[in-house]
């Protein structure tokens, strides 16, 4: 299970990813609008903006916005889609030092990305170096409950299903991954898809504070 094969998927499910039925891509959209349309920053850093999801809504944020994705092809996506000038968009891989000054943003973002990487301490030890003080991280991911099922991001093409390789994530995990680089949970909360009547919530979101 390499970053590369990770990278592969999402160049490949680039070409539909806007297109294909996503319930969990159009929540993860619909929970990001109500959490986050009020606040007003000066610098967003979004880690693994994918095809621009929610771009537009931190670029009506966000003095400035940086946008960050592993796979070029994704990038170009959401360019193609969004011309604002204040929003600036960069190939990263989010495993490695990201490239941002030390406490320069308010909001940090991450979405529907934690389920690829193995270990959380070193996404959130540099969210808390890019964070100014009193500045918000904010993550909405596929809940674990969802992963003890064995969901996974997918997709078809030619009538052949790709699963994306993922770790599974508790919520412990991010709660002590926070705790142990100083970030302060503010909120929690659980979401369901209008679909997803009596099933298990479909994501979960923090807010952690610096």
């Amino acid at each position: 299970m390499s970053p590369e094969s990770v990278r592969q998927a999402y160049s490949e499910w680039s070409a539909t990813y806007d297109e294909d039925r996503n319930l969990t891509r159009d929540l993860d959209k619909s929970v990001s609008n109500e959490v986050l349309r009020e606040s007003r920053c000066q610098l967003v850093v979004e880690v693994g903006c994918g095809t621009g999801k929610n771009t537009a809504l931190l670029a009506s944020i966000g003095e400035r916005v940086l946008a960050l994705d592993f796979s070029q092809e994704m990038i170009e996506k959401a360019k193609a889609k969004l011309s604002a000038a204040n929003v600036s968009f960069e190939v990263a891989d989010i495993t490695q030092t990201w490239p941002c000054p030390d406490h320069s943003a308010e909001l940090v973002t991450c979405n529907l990305v934690l389920e690829h990487i193995e270990g959380l301490s070193f996404v959130f030890a540099e969210a808390a170096r890019v964070l100014s003080d009193g500045g918000s991280f904010f993550v909405c991911e596929l809940h674990p409950y969802r992963q003890y099922q064995g969901v996974k991001a997918h997709f078809l093409r030619d009538d052949s299903e790709t699963q994306i390789p993922a770790f599974v994530h508790h919520v412990s995990d991010f709660l002590g991954s926070a705790q142990e680089n100083g970030l302060k949970l503010i909120s929690l909360k659980e979401w369901w898809h209008k679909e997803d009547g009596g099933k298990p919530p479909r994501l979960i979101s923090f807010i952690f504070r610096k």
